[in-house]
């Protein structure tokens, strides 16, 4: 199963509107919002609503900095890192040996369009900060400036803040800022992702006057993430390469199959059996135990390795007969429990309890809002529903296939299809955030949206076993989970649905904890 960490989103491209008529719809929204009940699902009369609307991920960034309290005048009291601190953060980015490459990429040397260079490790703080001098006075009177973290509870809706927030390139023009203050700038950000492992670590902005700006910031910004992605990618290859080389004689003495990963598990070498290109190791990282079960080996013996580790499979993994998959998909799935882990917003993960064993892994953003989508609608959904869910777009029917086929390479006879959905025995639970607008804050999907809206409205409810929710979302104890709100094409509403019987808890039982 991919797991790139990333969405596969391309930048938008179209122009932004005017700032003046971005102004107009900052000062309508927030003025509307103020005038309803902060907790109302009010509304203006349809005739009254401004002729545009801010952009989905712009409108719900204003609606979480309002529920914050963040004043748009003042903002709150900037967080500022020290030079040590600083320096610290930016060797263990890995991003310090590519700024002479961003840098000649990405700013003008004959100045003719003045812009910022930044670049933000992955909890938003500015590691470096280069561009025009006076540019940069300017930018340090808002506080823009090394050292400084720039996210949206101190400093409102921003380029960086929502590039780390949507793991795809943004573009916050003028007005779209939340603070007046930023008002006189624009800036577009695009995330950079560890290759590897698909962990977040950091994001490159530019920054620059609004009355300046140049539809095409956006793509060489994108480009430019790519291109220390690619940069980052040769480094890992490399150290991938160097524990090949150690690994080599050390296979040749070891009896029985055995393979070397990579800490992130990527197989440098194997001997003795079929070389999978990744193991999902545990998300959790290896404990005492000698043997560990992971899927599709089995149980296995780990040891440790200079960058990387041994596994040794304890039993070689069966070739089971045709006539024998089904009734081991059934085995599979028989009192398993499945956990999708979402109370960090940056870090969704999932877990496996069941008979054959236990493992537990970080999501990619994609693979989290599928499997969110298949726990709250457990009678299951073709993949036109899933895509009209993902995308709005019910056509796009590929791209949902190509990613269930990917879960179901390690989920097996957990997951279902025709329709897709979990199988009857496996218990589900959904754990989600403190602030229900915090559930995947990274997705703009259409149902994801609609949860959230419900979730908040406390007329849905995420899935649970034997009382065991969200702090935000439990319902009274006993209380079935509602589905998500369903949208156009989705058919139309749908009962809820329970949990599994008792009896699969019972056979869980007699699996331990």
């Amino acid at each position: 199963m991919r797991q790139t960490g990333r969405q596969t989103r391309r930048p938008e491209r179209r122009s932004p509107p005017p700032a003046a008529e971005l102004a107009k719809v900052h000062d309508r929204t927030l003025a509307e919002a103020a005038a309803r009940d902060l907790a109302r699902d009010g509304a203006p009369p349809e005739g009254d609503r401004p002729f545009l609307q801010p952009r989905p991920e712009i409108g719900d960034s204003w609606a979480r900095l309002r529920r914050l309290g963040l004043d748009p005048d003042a903002g709150a009291a900037a967080v500022h890192l020290g030079p040590a601190e600083v320096e610290h953060r930016r060797r263990a980015s890995g991003l310090d040996s590519l700024l002479p490459v961003l840098r000649d990429t990405l700013l003008d040397s004959a100045g003719t369009v003045p812009l910022i260079l930044a670049i933000a490790d992955a909890e938003g703080h500015v590691l470096w900060q280069e561009g025009e001098r006076g540019l940069r006075r300017s930018a340090d009177r808002i506080g823009f400036l090394t050292g400084a973290r720039w996210v949206e509870e101190t400093v409102g809706t921003n380029g960086i803040a929502a590039a780390l927030r949507a793991r795809r390139p943004m573009q916050v023009h003028s007005s779209e800022h939340y603070l007046r203050s930023h008002h006189a700038w624009t800036c577009v950000a695009a995330p950079v992702h560890d290759p590897g492992t698909g962990r977040l670590v950091g994001a490159i902005n530019l920054s620059g006057p609004a009355h300046t700006v140049q539809p095409y910031l956006l793509q060489l910004t994108a480009t430019a993430a790519r291109l220390a992605e690619t940069e980052l990618r040769a480094r890992r290859l490399e150290s991938l390469h160097q524990l090949r080389t150690l690994a080599a004689p050390l296979l040749a003495r070891v009896t029985g199959p055995a393979l070397v990963v990579d800490a992130a598990g990527w197989t440098a070498a194997a001997a003795g059996l079929p070389p999978p290109t990744r193991l999902r190791l545990p998300s959790e990282g290896w404990n005492s135990a000698a043997v560990h079960w992971l899927p599709s080996l089995g149980e296995c013996a780990i040891e440790p390795l200079a960058d990387g580790w041994l596994i040794r499979p304890v039993r070689r993994p069966e070739n089971g007969r045709p006539g024998d998959a089904g009734a081991a998909a059934a085995e599979q799935a028989q009192g398993a429990r499945l956990r999708v882990d979402l109370r960090r917003p940056d870090r969704p993960e999932l877990s496996v309890h069941g008979v054959a064993g236990s493992w537990s892994h970080a999501l990619s953003p994609r693979h989290a809002e599928l499997l969110l989508l298949l726990a709250v609608e457990r009678d299951g959904r073709s993949a036109a529903q899933l895509a009209d869910a993902l995308f709005g777009d019910p056509g796009r029917t590929v791209t949902v296939r190509a990613e269930l086929s990917r879960l179901r390479r390690h989920l097996g006879g957990l997951l279902a299809h025709r329709p897709y959905r979990f199988a009857d025995s496996v218990l589900v639970t959904v754990l989600g955030p403190e602030d229900p607008y915090d559930l995947l804050p990274a997705s703009s999907a259409p149902a994801v949206r609609r949860l959230r809206a419900g979730l908040a409205a406390g007329t849905v409810r995420l899935p649970g076993v034997s009382g065991v929710q969200s702090p935000a979302t439990a319902g009274p104890p006993g209380a079935a989970p509602v589905p998500v709100p369903r949208g156009p094409a989705d058919g139309g509403a749908a009962a809820p649905r329970r949990q599994p019987p008792a009896s699969s808890a019972d056979s869980w039982a007699s699996v331990g904890p």
